[in-house]
């Protein structure tokens, strides 16, 4: 029976309520005044329901699909402005003790080079990302409690905040990790970290216990409940996602705004971001064997309705994208995007040949941080390093309730741009450099704050003067 307050993950991931979901938006596929109806709720900028959003995604008509994509441009405007937090994944460790069959991680590839990264060689890696330019690191590791138990991750976190180097420093680290335990939750809170990530691949049981045949990950319900776990041991930020290719995306796109309504309505919150990624080639991995692959017209319209429905929760979208596929999500609801990433352990200090592959997936955008820094400011973007919001005690749902009544916004816009002039004074190219410094010329006048207005101008001066770290 669906329950959308269950502590049971069979319970708020009702399989029997999303196939009925399903039945009901093929009903209604044809039915404008529904579709309308949906669209004019919609417009209160307060979400819709995981029904309502699958009747907009089963809709084929040409008009209705363009008010979905006018509807979410305007949605992403409104919260999010042009801003795009720009972000590195960081790859600690490929060990891994499951079967998922998805994964090149998975314990029996043989062809894959496995490797663990040092302290050290964290280090390494995390001053060459500063040296991009980097301020946010997702940390990633596969799933081996002997190779990679939770004391290896906080004493990495640890690692990571204590580096500085020239103007250099990490001021948020998020982590995806496999589901622990409230204890360890705990434990990660208070490492200081920013965001807790974790994908839940496919919310079709039957499927997932056929995609993940061994090792800790088969626990269906241990995996969808680790959001609550987490959130009952204090980490407010969560970030949830599937992976596309897996199931039908009709059912996953419902389960996934399931899971959304579940945590806001338990916790008070849903959660801080959605990710969307989309199955890709990887190292023993052909997408060729995945009957669902999701196509870009039906990929594009996906992310348009999470927008819609969940208009406060950030969207991630990763360098499995390409960069043409990327552009068209930027505008239609994606707020947040990696640059100049590596999937390999160790990758960014020495870039691996295709016979000493480590890497999770293959990259689809492979340009610099420092081009599409670049290409966003020619995409009228503001491409933005500010973790000011975690650091300031802005997280969950005090976060969430700025969000929702446009207070917000009086924090962002300074604080993208104070961080932008951070990044083109340190880091980047005169082209880049010059493009950037007309933008921020251009938008200083548009912050509505006076006092936050000239503020930010004495903080830019400074800037400019050596000084950094400012923050709203």
């Amino acid at each position: 029976m669906y329950n959308v307050t269950s502590k049971k993950a069979e319970e708020f991931i009702s399989d029997s309520e999303i196939r009925d979901t399903m039945e009901y938006a093929a009903s209604n596929r044809n039915n404008r005044e529904v579709a309308k109806q949906i669209l004019e709720k919609a417009r209160a900028f307060k979400g819709i329901s995981h029904r309502e959003a699958a009747v907009l995604l089963e809709c084929d008509q040409p008009d209705i699909i363009e008010e979905i994509y006018e509807l979410a441009r305007e949605i992403k405007r409104r919260f999010y402005g042009n801003r795009i937090v720009m972000f590195a994944p960081l790859y600690l460790s490929n060990y891994c003790v499951n079967g998922c069959v998805y994964c090149p991680y998975h314990a029996k590839n043989k062809t894959i080079r496995r490797k663990k990264l040092s302290q050290e060689e964290i280090r390494q890696e995390v001053i060459a990302l500063q040296d991009m330019g980097h301020k946010r690191l997702a940390l990633e590791a596969g799933e081996h409690p002997l190779q990679n138990p939770i004391e290896y991750i906080l004493e990495s976190i640890k690692t990571i905040y204590s580096i500085k180097h020239k103007n250099g420093a990490i001021r948020r680290v998020n982590i995806n990790i496999a589901a622990t335990t409230v204890e360890n939750y705990r434990k990660l809170k208070e490492a200081g970290i920013g965001t807790y990530i974790l994908f839940q691949e496919t919310y079709n049981k039957t499927n997932y216990e056929a995609l993940h045949p061994t090792g800790p990950k088969k626990d269906y319900a241990y995996h969808t409940e680790a959001m609550d776990r987490a959130m009952e041991g204090g980490i407010d930020d969560v970030g949830i996602g599937v992976l596309f290719g897996l199931e039908t995306y009709k059912y996953d796109f419902i389960g996934l705004l399931m899971h959304a309504e579940h945590l806001e309505a338990t916790f008070g919150v849903g959660p801080h971001t959605i990710s969307v990624p989309r199955l890709c080639m990887a190292d023993d991995i052909d997408t060729a064997d995945f009957e669902n692959c999701v196509p870009d017209e039906i990929f594009h319209r996906i992310v348009a309705i999470i927008r819609i429905a969940v208009p406060y929760t950030g969207m991630i979208i990763s360098t499995r994208e390409s960069a043409k596929s990327r552009e068209k999500v930027l505008e239609l609801g994606i707020s947040q995007i990696s640059g100049g990433s590596r999937t390999s352990v160790g990758g960014y200090v020495n870039e691996e040949s295709e016979e000493e592959n480590s890497s999770q997936f293959d990259l689809s955008d492979r340009r610099t941080l420092d081009e599409i820094v670049g290409w966003l400011l020619d995409l009228d973007h503001i491409p933005s390093f500010c973790t000011a919001c975690y650091r300031e005690g802005r997280t969950g749902d005090r976060f969430m309730s700025l969000l929702k009544n446009g207070q917000i916004a009086n924090c962002c816009l300074p604080n993208a741009l104070l961080t932008l002039k951070e990044y083109l004074k340190d880091y980047a190219s005169e082209e880049t450099r010059q493009k950037g410094e007309a933008m921020i010329k251009r938008l200083i006048p548009s912050i509505p704050n006076e006092k936050a207005r000239a503020n930010a101008v004495k903080y830019l001066d400074a800037i400019e003067n050596g000084e950094r770290d400012f923050r709203f």
